[in-house]
């Protein structure tokens, strides 16, 4: 496979998984409020998963569109990154989720309208758009919790310390990256730290939550080296009907 095809399956297969996490949550959120913002927000992520599949397929020769991506590959398959088949959880947990996501998102999409290769730069100028509120309503929630009540404060300090682990992988950078990077196609994602640290620990401070002291150690999920049973039972539930169902139509 291609460098760009599997980049743009990396940024489909997050964009899809996160989106459907977020998707469990529809009729179930703490406020009605909330149940229908988390819902939007998924709906624009599964919208951006349809622009990038959609060019993955195009630039692997159109044998298969953007559902046979999404819906009719396996597990093993998928370079989404760990951090975002993790469990809901709480309401903490999916807003800590969200949050440290969305803000290595803003940053990798706003590189991305500058992209060498137009197609990529015009899904980013669409998608940064989105994102931009995403993360502008996930670091208030952070820091409206996270300065909260003594309860709300002890469980986003949870989700800070649970999902900590799973954010490095975002920053690294293998072979692909490489070759992206000097076609001026996409950023090394390592680039993306420095601004990324800078912008977290903004918003941790106004959050009085405290960032976790160990570094990033897990990794893997994106480089198809996966050790996390999460998205095995995600795609399970997500893939079901048009597996079972492989010719219907609506």
């Amino acid at each position: 496979m291609s460098a760009l095809f599997e980049f743009l399956c990396r940024q489909g297969d997050s964009t899809l998984i996160l989106g459907q996490r977020l998707g469990e949550w529809c009729g179930h959120a703490p406020a009605l409020e909330e149940d229908i913002a988390l819902a939007n927000v998924a709906l624009d992520l599964i919208g951006q998963t349809q622009m990038w599949l959609g060019l993955a397929t195009e630039v692997e020769g159109a044998v298969r569109d953007a559902d046979d991506l999404a819906m009719r590959r396996d597990v093993w398959d998928f370079r989404n990154l760990l951090l975002v088949e993790q469990p809901n959880g709480d309401f903490g947990q999916t807003t800590m989720r969200q949050w440290l996501f969305d803000q290595f998102h803003v940053l990798q999409l706003e590189r991305l309208c500058d992209s060498a290769d137009d197609r990529v730069a015009a899904i980013a100028a669409k998608a940064v758009k989105e994102v931009r509120y995403h993360l502008e309503r996930s670091s208030g929630t952070v820091i409206a919790l996270g300065d909260g009540t003594e309860e709300s404060h002890g469980r986003m300090q949870a989700a800070l310390d649970r999902l900590w682990p799973y954010a490095g992988e975002m920053f690294e950078s293998d072979a692909i990256d490489a070759e992206l990077a000097e076609a001026g196609i996409a950023p090394e994602p390592a680039d993306l730290r420095a601004p990324w640290d800078v912008a977290v620990d903004a918003t941790l401070a106004e959050a009085t939550l405290t960032r976790p002291e160990s570094d990033f150690t897990q990794t893997g999920g994106r480089s198809g080296k996966r050790h996390s049973e999460h998205l095995g039972h995600l795609l399970a539930q997500m893939q079901w009907l048009p597996r079972a169902y492989p010719d219907a139509r609506w």
